[in-house]
């Protein structure tokens, strides 16, 4: 087996296996040990983060912060990789800010001038854009962790009316949609699901208290499957052809939305009595795309925010 092959080969054998001794992969690609150890020291030298342990029971070891082995590219994956990244800018915090910008430089020094040049003709023609918020969401990578390995969270919470409160939270997943993160989680004050804006959370750590965490392990990133409305109420709501495409851009009523063949549509569902102040924006913002049919209290709520609007502009 030519060298460069079998180094290759080696860094992605020891990615894998993480703890080894020389002599097992000696054995795996048929080379003498000292062959193996020299292999080792090029691959150190690469930047591979290796470390040796003595004594009987020693032997190799990779760094937790792997380096992950050379992937060739076409071209056309490249710029798409490069853009998939890119568009990340726009958001003013991400769970791993600093390790984007740094593989988006990486990625981009090291490919040939041509691509460069190509990449750089192709800035200022595509974007994929996001708006700008100003609330930074300082937790983010503490959230994620959270999810990931299911613990549980202390965190200090700003509600939209009030100041902010301590909140013992489990997180399930975390999302961003139309410039803003968003956190789904448990929440043990409220005894169910809730969603939390991320720019809200203003600290987050790991509960000390023994909370007892609870097994979320079935509940991914659906929002349906995890939030359930707090003292529930029927929504129920025509829609024509313009207000389904403007409740499509919801990602949060997408789950409510039923579209029919024609294009028009309706929402027939649970939401939370608690809610209802949102609602009636949201519902008023549709304008004449949408027909409030129920329930009666949300009815009332839009006739009095509209005659407020209309003695305001008399």
């Amino acid at each position: 087996m030519p060298k460069s092959k079998r180094l290759m080969e080696l860094m992605m054998t020891v990615n894998r296996k993480r703890r080894f001794k020389v002599q097992e992969l000696a054995d795996e690609f048929g080379v003498s040990k000292r062959t193996i150890l020299r292999d080792l020291q090029e691959l150190s030298e690469l930047g591979v983060p290796l470390y040796s342990e003595v004594g009987p029971h020693g032997g190799y070891q990779v760094l937790r912060e792997r380096v992950l082995p050379p992937i060739a590219f076409t071209e056309e994956e490249a710029v798409a990789m490069f853009f998939a990244v890119h568009a990340l800018r726009h958001y003013s915090s991400l769970p791993f800010e600093t390790e984007s910008v740094s593989a988006l430089n990486k990625f981009y020094l090291h490919m040939p001038g041509d691509v460069r040049d190509r990449i750089d003709g192709m800035k200022h023609r595509v974007d994929f854009i996001t708006p700008t918020r100003r609330g930074d969401a300082p937790c983010l990578s503490v959230l994620l962790d959270a999810a990931v390995h299911q613990k549980v969270l202390d965190i200090e919470y700003e509600t939209k009316d009030s100041e902010a409160g301590s909140r013992k939270i489990q997180p399930v997943c975390i999302y961003a949609h139309n410039g803003l993160w968003y956190c789904t989680a448990y929440c043990f004050l409220r005894e169910g699901f809730r969603v939390f804006r991320c720019d809200r959370i203003r600290a987050a750590s790991e509960d000390t208290a023994g909370t007892v965490k609870r097994d979320l392990g079935e509940i991914r990133q659906s929002r349906k499957e995890a939030v359930m409305p707090e003292d529930p109420v029927r929504l129920r709501v025509e829609l024509s052809r313009a207000g389904v495409q403007r409740c499509e851009a919801e990602l949060w009523l997408a789950p409510m939305l039923q579209v029919r063949e024609d294009g028009s549509g309706s929402i027939d569902a649970d939401v939370s009595r608690g809610d209802m102040s949102f609602y009636t924006e949201f519902l008023i913002g549709l304008g004449y795309e949408a027909m409030l049919q129920g329930p009666e209290e949300l009815r009332e709520a839009v006739k009095d925010r509209l005659t407020g609007l209309l003695e305001r502009y008399r």
